[in-house]
């Protein structure tokens, strides 16, 4: 389950959690000390019997001389034992929770921190709505493994030692009996604990698999209206509410037979101390308020080792969350920053944006590639097309160049370094990405557009969106720059969001530039817009632009043909039109298509 690791995120809390240790000691010295004032007024008030010699000193009180007075003094002593065992209580919790709140964040902030790095492959294989709960509430084990198993166990051992030691000088026959009937907690914990841990992870499983349910549904609501779905998405909620019932009930039937499996001994053991101790007063070997103090610390010494059994139900609970935050925080990145690497090397202007890609092949799973021996250079300024049908690759391939993922075979490179051998920030850095769904967030446009460059001004924002031909239906937005985009743009036409998304690409001014299919979607008056804004932004930069609207890509310095994964053609627009192969024949039927929509 590998513990060891929360031990660092206790170790940041080390001064909170010593006050608290501080605070539970001091409780425990209160506990001890509450019964006593009653064993005092049974066995010297009432019985009349003389105050032992170390508490002769309760005399020298005011008006403490007559049973009277000491009755008043034990009344008020037991006053502020109750109020002093309150006192720390709330200052325990208070503590506690400051503790514990600080340890769930720091340890949902790592794991957040770990999803975003990554890669995507590894992102495509989990639910997002699965991923948001292991962050909002797996990450809740570390409060409660640490202030809910690790340090209530030990304070309970405290506890338990201290409360064994008294009951070992009041009567040591009791004593005994008292710890033989503990004796068959240890193995009842060992056997049922991990089914309760099993019962909980089966629960969190299906848990996460309700919230990917809603979050799947809830994003995709157009197409399930559209196709009239929600019957579908209903049964499936019902469906899986009902196995997380029935899994709650599986795991309360766990934890119900624990808990009274480990209620027997000790029941067992009060009845005989009860008996036990009662003959031992009948023959005078124990008076009664000892034995009043006695069943008192039996009710403290049992209480901790009631409790220390019942943790492992916590433990079930917090060790399932664990084990999914782990299956996380314990998954390989995929792309990292190699030992070593270093910031891409600065370079003279014309050097910068220079990509290659030599002899790469790459899939998404073992035995089947997509890519398959790709060479192919774009020098720094060159505008590079890319076509080919659907699934041949195009999409993997550019991919490759920000290292979302890396090659199977051969290698990238960027200004001459191997991307595997740089810090993927400083790649990153260097290149922007305009996509056929342009991914706005819900903060305002101008935040949208420094997405990438965040230290941006205003000036410059503005400067971006004018050149992307973005600023006039900007500024005509109820709150202009300062307007809240809705979820996924959901505020803006297709072509204002496309628009952002050059600005944003603008701003950033990264030598190279990703396009891909950024126009597919598209009305052909819109599409003539936002082709004047990818010209100002394709000017000097290395742009690798992938469309399917061939009309698009006439003008790029050279155009790549890609099918099944290999590179098939390759030359200027006029070029592969007179080889009448692959572009001609995908020229030939957007033409048609486009001839036989006009007539």
């Amino acid at each position: 389950m590998k513990l060891w690791r929360l031990a660092g995120y206790a170790r940041t809390e080390r001064a909170g959690l010593a006050l608290l240790i501080a605070f539970m000691a001091a409780g425990t010295l209160l506990t001890l000390l509450t019964p006593w004032p009653m064993k005092l007024v049974i066995d010297n008030v009432l019985a009349g019997e003389p105050l032992p010699a170390s508490l002769n000193w309760i005399q020298a009180l005011p008006g403490a001389g007559g049973d009277a007075g000491l009755l008043a003094w034990l009344s008020v002593s037991t006053v502020l034992l109750i109020v002093l065992q309150q006192s720390m209580s709330v200052a325990q919790s208070y503590v506690s929770n400051g503790v514990s709140a600080r340890m769930v964040y720091r340890l949902a902030a790592d794991l957040f921190d770990h999803l975003q790095r990554l890669s995507l492959r590894v992102h495509s294989q989990q639910s997002a709505g699965d991923l948001v709960r292991r962050v909002t509430a797996d990450s809740a084990c570390a409060r409660n493994l640490v202030m809910g198993v690790f340090l209530p166990s030990a304070i309970s051992a405290l506890n338990i030692v201290t409360m064994f030691a008294v009951m070992w000088k009041l009567d040591r026959s009791l004593s005994v009996l008292a710890l033989l009937a503990a004796i068959p907690l240890p193995p009842l914990m060992k056997a049922l604990t991990p089914q309760m841990t099993e019962c909980e992870y089966r629960k969190s499983e299906l848990q996460g698999r309700l919230m990917a349910h809603l979050e799947q549904t809830l994003s995709a609501l157009p197409i399930v209206q559209a196709f009239g779905r929600e019957a579908h998405g209903d049964r499936t909620f019902r469906d899986l509410t009902d196995r997380i019932h029935a899994a709650s009930l599986r795991s309360l039937s766990a934890q119900m037979k624990f808990k009274v499996a480990v209620s027997a001994p000790t029941a067992v053991g009060a009845a005989a101390m009860m008996a036990l101790g009662g003959l031992h007063v009948l023959q005078g070997s124990l008076s009664v308020g000892s034995l009043m103090v006695f069943l008192a610390y039996l009710n403290s010494l049992y209480g901790p080792i009631s409790s220390l059994a019942y943790l492992s139900t916590g433990y079930a609970a917090a060790a399932a969350s664990w084990r999914r935050v782990l299956e996380i925080l314990e998954t390989d990145p995929g792309v990292q920053d190699a030992p070593g690497a270093i910031p891409l090397p600065a370079r003279p202007r014309s050097e910068i944006g220079n990509v290659q890609f030599e002899n790469v092949t790459f899939g998404y799973e073992p035995g089947r590639p997509v890519l398959q021996d790709i060479t192919l250079e774009a020098r720094p300024g060159e505008v590079i097309a890319i076509v080919g049908p659907t699934g041949a690759g195009k999409s993997t391939l550019v991919s490759l160049i920000p290292r979302f993922f890396d090659p199977w075979k051969g290698r990238v490179m960027v200004n001459g370094m191997d991307v595997r051998h740089v810090q993927v920030a400083s790649l990153r850095a260097q290149v922007s990405v305009v996509l056929q769904d342009p991914f706005l967030l819900p903060l305002s446009v101008a935040e949208n557009i420094a997405y990438g460059r965040p230290e941006a001004s205003r000036d410059q924002v503005i400067a971006a969106a004018a050149a992307a031909n973005a600023d006039d239906f900007i500024r005509r937005l109820p709150d202009g720059y300062d307007s809240v985009i809705g979820e996924k743009g959901g505020t803006l036409s297709g072509g204002e969001k496309q628009r952002i998304a050059i600005a944003r690409a603008l701003l950033k001014n990264a030598p190279i530039l990703i396009l891909d299919e950024p126009t597919s979607a598209l009305d052909v008056n819109t599409e003539a817009e936002v082709l004047e804004a990818l010209n100002r932004l394709m000017h000097g930069r290395t742009t690798f632009i992938i469309a399917h609207r061939l009309s698009t890509i006439r003008n790029a310095g050279r155009i790549i043909v890609i099918d099944g994964g290999r590179i098939i053609e390759a030359g200027g627009h006029r070029e592969l039109l007179e080889s009448k192969k692959t572009y001609y024949r995908f020229h030939s039927l957007q033409n048609g298509q486009a001839a036989e929509t006009g007539a």
